[in-house]
């Protein structure tokens, strides 16, 4: 979170976990953690329907962003 925080300053977070296969972890005794960064105004759970609002980013600049993130935790 705070990597997230220092490079796409983010106002919250939702966070999930899923455990076990029928959680949607697709393997028995898995567990894993969904982070997602949340802005004031921003679409809730983005709406299938009409009227969505998204600001799009490609994953691989969302992902060199956080990186960059995790560098400063290191290199403060």
């Amino acid at each position: 979170m705070k990597a997230i925080n220092s490079v796409m300053k983010s106002q919250g977070f939702n966070i999930g976990i899923n455990q076990g296969k029928v959680a949607g972890a697709g393997v028995i005794d898995h567990i894993h953690i969904h982070l997602v960064p949340r802005w004031q105004g921003d679409t809730n759970f983005m709406p299938i329907l009409t009227d969505t609002k998204l600001i799009s980013e490609a994953l691989s600049e969302t992902y060199d962003k956080i990186k960059q993130g995790l560098k400063k935790l290191d290199n403060p």
